[in-house]
């Protein structure tokens, strides 16, 4: 498989970019090289398929792929086209059809979607319009075209849809169709276990990260006290020694809820794990494969997670505590934009943008570690913590109250860090994404963390 999408994030670092002919041109660039990327992906993924994978519904829990491509291509054009360059609407009469809060994914192959042929058609030509539109917009003037932003929100919308759609192809039974070569084979990792984050304020999420999103914002001070946190995100190999200890028939381990989940729905294991007489298999996109131990553990939702931790002697890190341990630098007391710096991601750094399609043994890319010394904390596996979604403090919502506010309260949990299927456009230090706590399709695993003061 081609790997486009990982070279995408080019262009300014954090702050705003400023007015001159060379800024503009560079926004323009960093627009035309994220939409083009994303673009790239989507492609890659609708056309590896006949037609009848592309209408059929693989899970309640997802879209058919279809719906996904004419999607993308309705929010592509609802705001770049009729927001940003106010342009007459192209098919309003789909508006309804692609509306993801008016139809729940249940529903959406019983609604009367664009064939394969129409929807490709659709969105290559909202793209054509866009690009004409890139050409003459200034970058300043209103709050979605300042730094290009309005290109940016979509750029990461198709990347987070492209997401959703290899998510799909996981869950997608067949023969497989998509291929990638695996990560570089990676020394066994010897280090600390654990590190120690310590304590004092911080500076939690951003102001002037140019394509931020409104949950990401504004940049606040958070108290911390010192705590520590697993070096690496916990591994299939740990995650068995849970499984070995009867982990999943222990109710000690797990919220009331989550043990009413587990036995109600008989889980056992991760999503797509089985076993075959002595070993742990599992499914991953078409192909049958021994448990590697060395891996993240993938598939597991917040109860999973959450129950490893407490029957570990641990817990899972809030969201602050997570985002310290991957921003903080106590030489200067900055708040990186990413673990390693403030440098884009590259392939050295972290395991992004599909490029893969599993994330790398645990200890990978030291070269992408945090100033105290926490690895993959960006990319491999989206990491659930203990918080659940809230506003920060002076939270206002851009552009529209439903990316964000709707979901605000304890019914979703954070995950944050993104995964293998994460483009670095859609993933930095300061990205929040979030879901119901029994999810366990979507590409995370974990990793824990202790109080100081525990032994």
């Amino acid at each position: 498989m081609t790997d486009p999408a990982l070279d995408t994030a080019t262009g300014p670092a954090a702050g705003p970019a400023g007015d001159t002919e060379t800024d503009a041109e560079a926004l323009r660039a960093r627009a035309l090289s994220t939409l083009t990327a994303a673009r790239d992906r989507t492609t890659l993924l609708t056309s590896c398929v006949e037609e009848p994978d592309l209408t059929a519904q693989h899970s309640p829990l997802m879209s058919p792929l279809v719906w996904d491509l004419a999607h993308i291509g309705n929010q592509e054009e609802l705001w770049l086209l009729r927001t940003v360059a106010g342009r007459e609407a192209m098919r309003p009469e789909i508006d309804s059809l692609y509306d993801a809060f008016e139809h729940p994914r249940s529903a959406r192959p019983s609604l009367p979607l664009l064939a394969p042929e129409e929807a490709r058609g659709y969105a290559a030509e909202v793209r054509g319009r866009v690009m004409d539109v890139l050409e003459s917009t200034a970058f300043h003037g209103t709050r979605l075209t300042e730094a290009g932003f309005a290109f940016g929100m979509i750029a990461q919308h198709e990347q987070q849809h492209d997401e959703t759609m290899l998510i799909t192809h996981q869950l997608r039974t067949g023969p497989p169709v998509l291929t990638a070569p695996d990560p570089e084979p990676a020394p066994l990792y010897t280090g600390p276990a654990e590190v120690l984050v310590p304590g004092g304020p911080f500076t939690m999420g951003t102001s002037d990260e140019p394509w931020a999103l409104d949950n990401e914002k504004p940049a606040h001070v958070r108290d911390v006290a010192p705590y520590w946190i697993d070096t690496t995100p916990v591994t299939n190999g740990a995650y068995q020694a849970f499984l070995a200890d009867g982990g999943y028939g222990d109710a000690r381990w797990w919220a009331p809820e989550g043990w009413a989940h587990i036995r109600r729905h008989g889980i056992e294991a991760p999503l797509f794990w089985r076993r075959d007489g002595g070993q742990w298999l599992r499914r991953r996109f078409g192909v049958t494969e021994v448990v590697p131990p060395d891996e993240p553990v993938l598939h597991v939702c917040w109860y999973e997670a959450d129950a490893y931790a407490r029957w570990a002697g641990r817990r899972l890190p809030t969201e602050a505590e997570w985002e310290k341990a991957a921003r903080h630098d106590p030489a200067d007391g900055r708040s990186r934009r990413y673990p390693w710096g403030d440098a884009e991601p590259s392939p050295c750094h972290a395991n992004l943008g599909q490029r893969h399609l599993r994330p790398a043994p645990a200890g990978s890319y030291p070269a992408g570690e945090s100033p105290l010394g926490v690895r993959q904390l960006i990319g491999d596996v989206w990491e659930w913590t203990a918080s659940d979604l809230l506003p920060y403090p002076g939270f206002r919502a851009f552009p529209y109250k439903e990316y964000s506010e709707v979901f605000f309260g304890p019914e979703y949990k954070v995950l944050r860090g993104g995964s293998f299927a994460v483009d670095p456009v859609a993933c930095r230090g300061t990205f929040r994404n979030w879901d119901y706590p029994i999810r366990r399709q979507i590409f995370s695993g974990f990793r824990t963390a202790r109080s100081q003061a525990a032994t």
